[in-house]
């Protein structure tokens, strides 16, 4: 028999854990000594202590625990909480990975503060276009907010353009104004095609018309989650050489390879001589 300490020491786990686990019935000492109070536990409980521990580290509660290892719950049932829990784990995952992108970016943008290379930006003339698009609301205009809105509409967009007959003649431009009311932005996901202005079908796409307007833009290489530094360096350069933004800037996807680190996005700013 192994005392309360003795036997935590060989389950890697605190003698204060053991105490709770005692205290909920999840596993109760072999014996009591009924002189001393103190628990006395059998080697042959180590196995159990084990699959708590184990069970534990894959995320399920106290209680689910011990309704698996007291046999309460099926082996499907248990396929079934194992699922899910790969799914959660997943999605925490895919979760941390963009936040991770979040911070590099901002790094990045911190760490370009007062570098700004003038050949980067050009004012020049956007002629007119006309693109067909869906439009979707986002929070604000950070990407961890645009990316989850402009993402799923453009994976809408090219199927039902396609089932329309509308085959796209020009590169992807998305674009953005505020919500009326000042709640959010509005998201346009469009890209460029050459049909007549009006609804396409009953699809919810529909085919507009952008003026031209004067434009500083700017190229920025990588995935969308990444464009804040070109942005800061489009805000700097404006600034400096005597220019004000009128709205927020177009993105005209060049190159959308299927590697994201690959792209290459104009950023098309609207703006006027201050």
């Amino acid at each position: 028999m192994f005392t309360i300490g003795d036997f935590a020491r060989y389950g890697r786990v605190s003698p204060r854990m053991l105490r709770h686990y005692d205290a909920i019935g999840l596993l109760r000492p072999d014996r009591t000594d009924p002189a001393t109070g103190y628990r006395l536990y059998g080697a042959a409980q180590l196995a159990r202590l084990n699959r708590i521990i184990a069970l534990k580290d894959l995320g399920f509660t106290l209680q689910q625990v011990g309704a698996v290892l007291d046999e309460q719950v099926g082996p499907e049932e248990l396929r079934g909480m194992l699922r899910l829990r790969r799914a959660e784990l997943a999605e925490a995952a895919a979760a941390a990975t963009a936040r991770l992108a979040r911070v590099e970016a901002r790094l990045r943008s911190i760490e370009s503060e007062g570098h700004m290379p003038a050949d980067d930006v050009v004012i020049k003339t956007v002629p007119a276009v006309r693109v067909a698009e869906l439009t979707g609301t986002a929070a604000s205009y950070q990407p961890e907010d645009i990316g989850p809105v402009i993402g799923p509409l453009y994976e809408r967009l090219f199927p039902l353009l396609e089932g329309a007959g509308v085959r796209p003649t020009g590169p992807g431009i998305a674009r953005y104004a505020d919500e009326p009311g000042g709640d959010g932005i509005v998201v346009h996901a469009g890209v460029t095609v050459s049909g007549p202005v009006g609804a396409v079908g009953e699809t919810g796409v529909r085919v507009v018309e952008l003026p031209a307007f004067e434009a500083a833009a700017i190229v920025h290489r990588g995935a969308m989650d990444d464009v804040l530094p070109a942005a800061h360096t489009l805000a700097r350069w404006l600034e400096a050489n005597g220019y004000r933004s009128t709205g927020y800037a177009r993105e005209v996807n060049l190159e959308c390879p299927p590697d994201r680190e690959q792209w290459v996005t104009e950023l098309q700013e609207p703006v006027a001589k201050v």
